[in-house]
């Protein structure tokens, strides 16, 4: 039988979507004092138009996640306040900022609900059998099938299985690859998925030239998804491809740039608010309870494993194992006053000092005692890679209830599964995540934190 296509009209989505930005951009311009608004709607859409370029925020596609598009959206209007700003500032041509501060802000709150309810809208409609892609796979094994059985499942990505074609006698396979192309003339598809395991490169070279025929999209389902499932990018030296392995976003420069700034915001303001008015109140009630230093400083491993002294409020009796035996449930040397600031985990809040300094970030793995550290390194597998970025004073594996004493071998293996996930999907939104459920933890009590 031969399918019709059935989205005709998709090509409309995103000049659609650029016209209506272009309109909530338009919103207001009137009431600037501006000789021409219509010269400076032209500007505010040329700015706007060219940041997109580099931030890529209309590059939104059907399996893209809601936090990339939060972080897509505030890294576009961020960009595009501080242009507006600098651009009248500068050229002194208005005098109400409160306006234009004001006109900014609905502009952002408009273009944050417009593009969620854009997305949201497509999810409903293509869950509902709109603007559906048909696809069939190439390749018959237990990871396209996995495939196949995920995009059945998620109806809000919009796609609809056709067939397989590939080796073997299974019924499900609609035949072999040499009746694939006899197949597809008869019964156009969208998208052909291509298992890297069972093709060879003379067939995938031959399906990229059918498909580049007869406008069909080729995507690559990966043979080795340890290697192929991280951040890759391709290299040319001179004229030939080769692929490099981003172990995570962080490694590149503007990202790194956002961390430490949030870093520096963030432990600037919990040491002004907090810790100078906390440290002489925390202090004098360790010092009351018993002799010894306010603050407790430890070696530990960061990034790149190398040392440095972790802070903490004192939180146990001053002895000879606090370096090598990690604190256990009814700890006998926890004081009166450490039992209340473990659980409550303002022990910790002393490394917002270690932020400031650079040793430590807010979000990021938790470093562990030297020994423990030797101790792990051993026994499991991928554990250094933890000590690519800087830890953190809280985590995705802490927020995730692995966090304090490692009890058994599975506490450590999800904590670096936890870790390694982390920096290879880092994001600012991801930490904003961390740090909301790490503050609800905290309210709602851990049964960890002791």
């Amino acid at each position: 039988m031969n399918r019709k296509k059935t989205h005709r009209y998709s090509f409309l989505i995103l000049p659609i979507i650029y016209l209506l930005d272009s309109l909530l951009i338009f919103l207001f311009i009137r009431n600037f004092n501006f000789e021409q608004p219509l010269l400076l709607f032209v500007i505010f859409d040329i700015v706007w138009f060219v940041i997109s370029y580099f931030t890529k925020f209309y590059e939104i596609y059907r399996n893209t996640k809601p936090a990339e598009i939060i972080s897509k959206t505030i890294k576009q209007v961020l960009i595009f306040d501080l242009s507006i700003v600098t651009f009248f500032h500068f050229l002194t041509i208005y005098s109400s900022h409160r306006f234009l501060l004001k006109y900014l802000f609905i502009l952002n709150l408009l273009l944050f609900i417009f593009k969620f309810l854009i997305y949201i809208f497509f999810k409903y409609y293509r869950a509902k059998g709109g603007n559906i892609r048909s696809f069939l796979i190439v390749g018959y094994n237990e990871e396209t099938v996995k495939f196949r059985n995920i995009l059945n499942v998620r109806v809000d990505y919009g796609y609809i299985f056709d067939s397989f074609f590939g080796k073997g006698n299974n019924p499900e396979i609609e035949g072999s690859y040499d009746e694939l192309k006899a197949y597809l003339d008869r019964n156009p598809v969208d998208v052909i998925f291509c298992s890297l395991k069972e093709c060879s490169n003379t067939q995938i070279k031959d399906i990229i030239n059918y498909a580049d025929n007869h406008f069909i999209s080729v995507k690559f389902i990966p043979d080795n998804k340890e290697i192929l499932g991280k951040q890759l990018k391709v290299d040319y030296f001179d004229y030939y491809p080769v692929l490099s392995l981003n172990k995570s976003p962080l490694d590149k420069p503007v990202n790194k740039v956002i961390k430490r700034l949030f870093d520096l915001i963030f432990s600037s303001c919990i040491i002004i608010c907090f810790l100078s008015w906390l440290v002489p109140i925390i202090g004098l009630i360790i010092k009351l309870e018993s002799k010894g230093p306010v603050f407790f400083k430890q070696k530990r491993n960061g990034i790149n494993y190398e040392l440095f002294n972790c802070y903490k409020f004192r939180s146990m009796f001053p002895n000879n194992l606090a370096d090598i035996k990690q604190v256990s449930k009814n700890d006998n040397r926890i004081t009166g006053i450490g039992k209340i600031l473990r659980k409550t985990s303002l022990d910790e809040l002393p490394q917002f000092l270690n932020v400031f300094k650079g040793e430590m970030s807010v979000v990021g793995p938790r470093p562990h005692m030297v020994n423990e550290n030797e101790r792990f390194l051993k026994k499991i597998d991928k554990f250094m890679e933890r000590h690519y970025i800087k830890p953190g004073i809280t985590g995705l594996a802490q927020v995730k209830g692995y966090r304090g004493e490692v009890k058994t071998d599975e506490d450590i293996i999800y904590r670096v599964k936890y870790d390694l996930f982390y920096i290879e999907n880092w994001s600012l939104w991801l930490d904003i995540k961390i740090i909301l459920f790490t503050i609800f933890n905290i309210f709602r009590g851990d049964k960890k934190a002791y």
